[in-house]
């Protein structure tokens, strides 16, 4: 027995191809078209931000952004994931919190740092009295040398 999808319902694109005997050379879905000529609007309205004049090829180009622009957006919405369900994920991740990758904290002094005169002596030639190690604790000695007689 065979199990029907309704896959096929949704593989046919809603396409305006243009008025009646009069199409449009290319395919655009209804969806692209409700993209598109908000998209364009935006577009022409940076360009006037940016200081672009209103002329036939900051026109043309922003023809070309905008289909640039819409085709990037159309190719992320399908009839399983529409536009306003893109935008709400986009909208949602921008505003997650990020993890802070920087320090909380005050600013770092050396006031807690003891500075001595004289420079600090490696364990093997201090000596006990100035070290304050205890009497009865050992020193450390040289290689080869034989620990002392037992009293």
């Amino acid at each position: 027995m065979r199990i029907r999808t309704d896959d096929e319902v949704y593989r046919v694109d809603a396409v305006w191809l243009g008025p009646p005997k009069a199409t449009f050379p290319w395919r655009a879905r209804y969806v692209a078209w409700g993209v598109g000529i908000p998209v364009f609007l935006l577009v022409l309205a940076v360009e006037r931000q940016l200081g672009f004049g209103f002329g036939f090829f900051s026109t043309a180009w922003a023809f070309v952004l905008t289909i640039l622009i819409t085709r990037m957006i159309t190719a992320k919405i399908s009839h399983e994931r529409p536009l306003g369900a893109v935008l709400t994920m986009w909208l949602r991740e921008l505003q997650t919190p990020r993890e802070q990758t920087s320090g909380a904290g005050g600013a770092v002094t050396a006031t807690k740092i003891r500075v001595r005169n004289q420079r600090p002596l490696p364990k093997h030639k201090r000596h006990p009295a100035a070290a304050g190690a205890h009497p009865h604790h050992q020193t450390a000695r040289p290689r080869g040398a034989r620990p002392p007689a037992p009293r």
